[in-house]
């Protein structure tokens, strides 16, 4: 099993996974009490943005190891691609429908009941599997892989791009500066500060 040095450790890829699911389970738990439209769907287009980066980087990075170094890692990644397309698809219709509409909140609740399941499944079961099957400077390699793909991730859900880390290497770098051109020409607050200036704003 896979040793974790003692005292002060840089995170590594569990650390920042777990983190990231924290903040989406938080972000979009506030959309439902929000005070008007607008601010609904201002937290919305940045919970998609985030899961958006946080489901490439996943793909990118961390399912090949899974898919190489897990017990029935194949399978496992299989599952847990099904259930990106169906936050995918969920994304999308969640972009398409007015925030001031009745529907709008029931796939924010529907969407934020996939995410919490999807992401109890990965701490729970396959997070605890990474740590005593990989070494631990090689998860450290892997959280920095990750925190670099989410920068240049694509941040609006693309139902038909295929949930491979072929097509995430060789294409999603340019399918996500055409969505970040699409944030700054639509004012859309999705790109990378987002998250940190709505944590501004709470404090």
């Amino acid at each position: 099993m896979t040793q974790t040095p003692a005292g002060p450790t840089e995170p590594d890829v569990v650390d920042i996974l777990t983190r990231d699911h924290q903040e989406m389970v938080e972000l979009i738990a506030r959309i439902e009490g929000a005070a008007d439209s607008s601010t609904r769907r201002e937290l919305a287009d940045t919970v998609i943005a985030e899961v958006m980066r946080h489901a490439v980087a996943e793909e990118m990075y961390v399912y090949p190891v899974v898919e190489k170094h897990v017990p029935d890692g194949k399978e496992e990644v299989e599952h847990d691609k099904g259930e990106h397309a169906e936050i995918v698809d969920l994304m999308k219709e969640l972009e398409r429908i007015d925030a001031a509409d009745a529907r709008f909140i029931e796939v924010v609740r529907d969407l934020e009941a996939k995410l919490r399941h999807h992401a109890n499944d990965e701490e729970t079961d396959q997070f605890p599997k990474l740590r005593a099957h990989i070494p631990y400077d090689e998860l450290i390699d892997l959280g920095k892989k990750v925190e670099n793909a989410k920068k240049v991730a694509p941040t609006r859900p693309h139902p038909h791009a295929p949930h491979s880390e072929l097509f995430h290497k060789t294409v999603g770098a340019g399918v996500g500066m055409v969505d970040g051109l699409r944030d700054k020409l639509t004012g859309r607050r999705a790109g990378p500060g987002a998250r940190a200036s709505k944590a501004r704003a709470r404090g």
